[in-house]
């Protein structure tokens, strides 16, 4: 999904390497399953093949992160997502009319075979451009860890996106931003996400 705030919120002109994970969903079954290569190392190019397909987005986000407001908006939206490469890279579109306005999104995932992470990159409508750094992790058991520095309200802030898959119709996805390196985190948006039409095929 995305990166949605600051830089916020993460085409094929960019393809840039990309990021791993430990589990992932056959889309037939809907079974969690684990893949090894020979080498030992899981092989996460199908990580976020369970988020293919058209989702309902309920959003809460905090409006003014890093401030200590404590000041929430809550609003619903829409996502649509597509694998390509056979999974080893997806891109899915971001629509929601939020408090602050309305909110057009992009979000292109890489997956490198070599570091068996995900490199995630946000694209606003409104810039017209991705933001940078991409935001890189991997999934393990059914929960993605993804991070990155970034300059936010003129703070050096380590970010953080986490992915839980609850089912093939559920799964949550959240920001956080830390101005200590992970000592302590500020949630600042989180997205729970309905798969709209049934599992993907």
């Amino acid at each position: 999904m995305l990166r949605l705030t600051c830089n916020l919120f993460a085409i094929t002109a960019l393809l840039l390497p990309a990021a791993a994970g430990r589990w992932y969903w056959h889309e037939s079954r809907g079974m969690a399953a684990q893949t090894v290569h020979a080498s030992g190392e899981h092989d996460g190019q199908h990580d976020f093949d369970f988020y293919v397909g058209k989702w309902h987005l309920h959003n809460r986000r905090l409006v003014h992160p890093l401030s200590g407001s404590k000041e929430w908006v809550e609003f619903d939206g829409t996502s649509v997502a597509r694998k390509m490469w056979d999974g080893r890279a997806n891109v899915d579109e971001f629509e929601a009319d939020s408090p602050m306005g309305r909110i057009e999104g992009m979000t292109v995932r890489l997956y490198n075979a070599d570091t068996h992470e995900w490199s995630i990159y946000w694209a606003n409508g409104k810039a017209g451009a991705f933001s940078m750094p991409p935001t890189v992790g991997r999934f393990a058991n059914g929960r993605g860890e993804f991070y990155d520095h970034e300059q936010i309200s003129g703070k050096p802030t380590f970010v953080r996106f986490i992915w839980q898959v609850q089912s093939l119709t559920q799964c949550h996805w959240e920001q956080a931003f830390s101005t200590d390196e992970g000592k302590t985190w500020e949630t600042n948006w989180t997205i729970d996400s309905t798969r709209v039409g049934g599992p993907a095929l």
